[in-house]
């Protein structure tokens, strides 16, 4: 699994995201011990992260040290996103997440929902604490949220699945909630108009870049190297960018449409996964993500100087660089 923090190198960091650990268990926390088991239950079991980065690292382009409205912000979009693996995991009838039972697993779907809505209250009374402004920015990431999932959901096993359909549902589903990471780092730190926008445009390619990606790890990674079983996509009817540049290949798509369109078992999932991954379509969404992360670099280096730009700014290649894939 690949480590953001590591791949910034912002010393600040590490301190800033002890301090994160301690708010979130503090703002998932009630008085409720049975809720607050389930609340806190993924937040204890760790997690890369990521979003609580992007807030802190953007927060850092402004130079000033991570101040209390910083590390609230972080802590929101991070509620937000273990709340959507609540919900997610419900969805999916998910068993596991992160090493540990799931929540739906080991305590029902019905309060695994409920833990979920209760994280986005807590979430949002964060926002609410923070600014009309910010508040406003969690709702409208929320809203986007819900329309990438029912876009997804509603793609379900159709092999004729427009590209753009796939690049719509992952910008809502995973690259709002990065950009709204971003942007609330930027208003919590004072940052003007314009590197806030700056920021905004980076986070929503980096949220591009980290799905594409994601999605490729699902076809050519192994079940250890995911730290999951790898082909879930697949099996679950998600036909994501490598596999739709798969079935539109003269050569790997009449037989990759022969398989899919229904629930695979696993030697059907392995066949497919063996289709994509010899084709030319993993270099393709490759090629792909390379274009988003040129956008987001470019976003990011319209910043003022600092270490922190320079770190977002090599960012989202770096990422990309860890792919032990073919290019085109």
């Amino acid at each position: 699994m690949v480590n953001v923090a590591d791949l910034l190198g912002l010393p600040c960091l590490d301190t800033d995201l002890e301090r994160v650990e301690v708010a979130l268990q503090r703002e998932a926390a009630t008085e409720d011990p049975f809720l607050a088991e389930v609340t806190t239950h993924l937040i204890a079991a760790g997690g890369k992260r990521l979003r609580p980065l992007l807030t802190l690292a953007a927060a850092a382009s402004s130079e000033k040290e991570a101040t209390e409205e910083v590390l609230l912000g972080s802590v929101a979009v991070e509620l937000v996103h273990i709340a959507s693996l609540y919900h997610d995991d419900v969805m999916d009838e998910a068993e596991h997440r992160r090493q540990v039972l799931s929540v739906n697993a080991r305590w029902g779907n019905l309060v695994a929902v409920v833990a979920g809505d209760f994280l986005l209250a807590r979430a949002a009374g964060i926002a609410a604490s923070l600014g009309t402004e910010v508040a406003s920015l969690l709702a409208a990431t929320l809203g986007r949220m819900c329309e990438g999932q029912v876009a997804e959901v509603h793609a379900a096993f159709d092999a004729e699945r427009p590209e753009p359909s796939y690049l719509n549902a992952i910008a809502g589903k995973t690259a709002s909630l990065m950009a709204c990471s971003c942007r609330i780092g930027a208003l919590t730190s004072g940052l003007d108009g314009y590197a806030r926008d700056a920021l905004t445009e980076f986070g929503e390619a980096l949220g591009m870049v980290f799905q594409i990606r994601d999605d490729i790890l699902d076809v050519v990674a192994s079940d250890e190297e995911l730290g999951k079983e790898a082909g879930q996509d697949l099996v679950k009817g998600i036909y994501t960018l490598p596999v739709l540049r798969a079935l539109a290949d003269p050569e790997a798509g009449p037989e990759l449409r022969s398989i899919l369109g229904r629930p695979l078992g696993d030697a059907d999932r392995a066949l497919a996964r063996s289709v994509i991954a010899g084709s030319g379509a993993i270099a393709e969404a490759t090629a792909e993500a390379r274009r988003w992360a040129d956008r987001a670099h470019g976003a990011a280096s319209a910043l003022p100087p600092s270490p922190a730009g320079e770190a977002l700014a090599r960012l989202p290649h770096a990422l990309l660089d860890t792919l032990a894939v073919p290019t085109l």
